[in-house]
C-alpha cells in the first residue's frame, strides 16, 4: 500500500484558491478512478474533481466552505502497490463544470405582477438540521379551577388553562382569559420556542455575500423612484397574448425591456460599465441586459445579448430559453456574463418601491415593482376630470453616482415613463 496526494489543480482561470462546496466522499471511503469526490467553486463555476486513482481516502483538505490554495493538498488516498506521482498542480479537473454562474452581482426574479414564473433552479441545498423538539404540553389543566363556560371558551380558542394566571382565589374567570389573550397578542397559547439554526455560508451564498458587500462598499449608490400608469400597457399585453398563436405568453418583462432599449440611446451613461481601477467608463452601444432571478441557492443573472435587436416575441423566447438553461444547469458561461445593465423584480412581492444594489461593474440597475390598482383622477376629454380605476407600477433605478448624475437618472426614467404610458410607441420602429 502507498499514499497518493491529490493537489488542488490550476483550473486555468487565474485563481489562487477555490472553495470546497461539497464532499462526495469522506475519510475512510473508497474512491474509484475517474470518480468525482468533491466539488470546488471558483469565481465563475462549480467544478467537480475526479480521482486519477482507486483507493481509500485517508485525509481531506478541510470542511465544506473552507478555501484550498492552488497546489496544496486536496486529498490523500491509500492505493494498492506503488503509488503514482502526486497529481501535478496543472492537472485538469472533470471535463465540464456543473453550472456556470455569474458572481459579479446577482439580484432577484424577473417576473411581472401576474406571471411570476421566472425563478431559476438551484444547486441542492445542504441537509436541513434536525427539527426542533416541541415543548411538552402541560397536562395538569384539570386541576385548574374554572366554570364550565370558561373551560368551553378556552377549548374553543385553543388556550391551555394551566398557562393562565388565575385570580387571588385561584379560580380563572373570563376576564383572566381576556388578560391572557391581550398578553399573548391573539387567540391560542403562545407558540413553543424553537431551536436556533446555524447555517454555514458557503458556495454560491458566500459569493453573493462577498459581491454584495463589494458593490455597496465600492459604489456610492443613489436611487430614484417614479410612478407609471401601466393600464394601457397591460391592455396591449392582453391583446397581444390573445392573438399570439404558438408564440410564448408575454409577461410585462419583454415590453419593459423594449422600452428600456428604445430609451437608452439618449442616455448612454446608463448602459455602461465602470472599471474603477483603470479609471475608464465604457458606454456600450449594444444592450446586454441581465435578468436577475431568485433560486433556492441564491440569485443568478442570465444575460440577454443584443436585447435592442430583438422584438417582443424574440425577447420572450430568449427569456424562456435562458431561464430553462439556468434551471437545468446547461447555461453556457458566456450566457451568464457580460451584462451592461440589469433589470430586477420581485414580481408580485415587489412592494411599493425597491432600492436595488448595482451589479458591479455596471453603473445602473432598474427595478419594476408590483402592479396595483388604485382610483385616480383622469381627464374626461372635455376639460374636466373623473375618477377611474387604473393599474399603477413604480419604477426604481439605482445608479453609480460616480458615473451617473441624479438629473440624468431622473430624465431617463421620465423618458421611459412616456413610452410605458403610451405603449403603442414601444412597437413603432
Amino acid at each position: 500500500m502507498a499514499k497518493f496526494t491529490f493537489r488542488m489543480p490550476d483550473i486555468g482561470e487565474g485563481i489562487a484558491e477555490a472553495e470546497i462546496v461539497q464532499w462526495h466522499k469522506k475519510v475512510g471511503d473508497t474512491v474509484n478512478e475517474d470518480e468525482e469526490f468533491v466539488d470546488m467553486m471558483t469565481d465563475k463555476a462549480t467544478v467537480p474533481m475526479e480521482s486519477p486513482v482507486t483507493g481509500k481516502i485517508l485525509e481531506i483538505a478541510g470542511a465544506e466552505g473552507e478555501m484550498v490554495s492552488i497546489g496544496s493538498m486536496l486529498v490523500v488516498i491509500d492505493v494498492e502497490g506503488e503509488a503514482p506521482e502526486d497529481a501535478p498542480e496543472d492537472m485538469h479537473p472533470a471535463p465540464a463544470p456543473k453550472a456556470d454562474v455569474v458572481e459579479e452581482r446577482i439580484e432577484v426574479e424577473t417576473s411581472d405582477a401576474s406571471d411570476a414564473d421566472d425563478a431559476l433552479a438551484a444547486d441542492p441545498q445542504p441537509e436541513p438540521l434536525p427539527a426542533p423538539t416541541p415543548a411538552p404540553k402541560p397536562s395538569h389543566a384539570a386541576k385548574v379551577l374554572a366554570t364550565p363556560a370558561v373551560r368551553k371558551r378556552a377549548r374553543d380558542i385553543g388556550i391551555d388553562l394551566a398557562q393562565v394566571k388565575p385570580a387571588e382565589d385561584g379560580r380563572i374567570r373570563h376576564g383572566d382569559l381576556d388578560a391572557f389573550l391581550s398578553y399573548t397578542g391573539g387567540y391560542g397559547a403562545a407558540a413553543p420556542s424553537r431551536n436556533d439554526e446555524v447555517v454555514k455560508v458557503i458556495g454560491m451564498r458566500r459569493r453573493i455575500a462577498e459581491n454584495m458587500a463589494a458593490s455597496k462598499r465600492n459604489i456610492p449608490h443613489f436611487s430614484y423612484v417614479e410612478e407609471c400608469d401601466v393600464t394601457a400597457l397591460e391592455d396591449l399585453r392582453a391583446q397581444l397574448n390573445a392573438n399570439r398563436g404558438d408564440k410564448p405568453k408575454l409577461t410585462i418583462l419583454p415590453m419593459l425591456i423594449t422600452a428600456i432599449c428604445k430609451t437608452l440611446p439618449d442616455f448612454p451613461m446608463i448602459n455602461a460599465r465602470y472599471d474603477d481601477e483603470a479609471g475608464v467608463v465604457t458606454r456600450h452601444g449594444s444592450v446586454n441586459l441581465g435578468m436577475a432571478a431568485q433560486t433556492d441557492a441564491g440569485l443568478m443573472v442570465p444575460v440577454i445579448k443584443d436585447a435592442q435587436a430583438k422584438n417582443l416575441w424574440q425577447l420572450a423566447n430568449e427569456i424562456v430559453r435562458l431561464a430553462d438553461a439556468a434551471r437545468n444547469g446547461t447555461a453556457k458561461k458566456e450566457e451568464m456574463q457580460g451584462g451592461t445593465l440589469t433589470v430586477t423584480s420581485l414580481g408580485p412581492l415587489g412592494g411599493v418601491a425597491t432600492t436595488p444594489v448595482i451589479n458591479r461593474p455596471e453603473v445602473a440597475i432598474i427595478g419594476p415593482n408590483r402592479i396595483i390598482e388604485r382610483p385616480m383622477f383622469v381627464s374626461d376629454g372635455q376639460g374636466g376630470e373623473r375618477i377611474e380605476k387604473r393599474k399603477l407600477m413604480n419604477i426604481s433605478i439605482s445608479c453609480d453616482h460616480r458615473v451617473v448624475d441624479g438629473w440624468d437618472a431622473a430624465s431617463f426614467v421620465q423618458a421611459l415613463k412616456k413610452l410605458i404610458e403610451s405603449p403603442a410607441l414601444i412597437l413603432v420602429g
